[in-house]
């Protein structure tokens, strides 16, 4: 376990390099979108929230947005990562009404899926808010070299999501996934 930090995180950078992280960059780069029809930078709790675990962790943050919940937005500015990034995190548009589309904008673009991500990820909201972790479609996967993950909007859905699955594993899935990469 890493080394814990006065707000009580985890720092992850803190703790021995497993052999499954090794093939990793010691800091990795994210980039954080927040997919809104209605928050801005003053108003987006979640975005904050990611920025604030991502650099805690050790890690830096390549680019951060806002975008609406437009599924050709939301695939351009995926596609517009590559290169640029390790880790691209999206929160928001996973419930199911009708302008929630961002499950249905990036679940295509995924190569491999991680299913472990959302269910752990519902597992773990269940003790937060009991048979309404039912309704996120949190998802994660890979997508042209780089790994994706996809939460509810909510701070405290994107808090447990980062500081529970995403960052203590995120060195370990970028390793995994350039092992055998030519």
């Amino acid at each position: 376990m890493g080394m814990i930090l006065p707000d009580g995180l985890v720092n992850h950078q803190s703790k021995k390099m497993s052999i499954h992280e090794s093939g990793a960059p010691a800091t990795l780069r994210f980039t954080l979108i927040t997919v809104s029809d209605t928050r801005t930078k003053a108003t987006d709790k979640s975005g904050a929230c990611m920025a604030r675990l991502v650099q805690r962790s050790g890690h830096t943050i390549a680019s951060q947005c806002i975008i609406p919940d437009e599924p050709d937005i939301i695939r351009e500015t995926i596609h517009a990562q590559s290169g640029n990034t390790d880790v691209i995190c999206v929160s928001g548009g996973t419930g199911i009404s009708h302008r929630d589309q961002t499950f249905e904008a990036i679940h295509p673009l995924l190569d491999k899926r991680l299913p472990g991500f959302g269910e752990l990820f519902r597992l773990l909201s269940w003790d937060q808010v009991g048979s309404r972790a039912m309704l996120s479609r949190a998802i994660a996967g890979t997508c042209a070299g780089l790994i994706i993950f996809v939460v509810p909007g909510s701070p405290k859905a994107v808090e447990l999501a980062m500081e529970k699955l995403i960052l203590p594993e995120a060195r370990h899935l970028v390793a995994e996934l350039h092992k055998d990469s030519p």
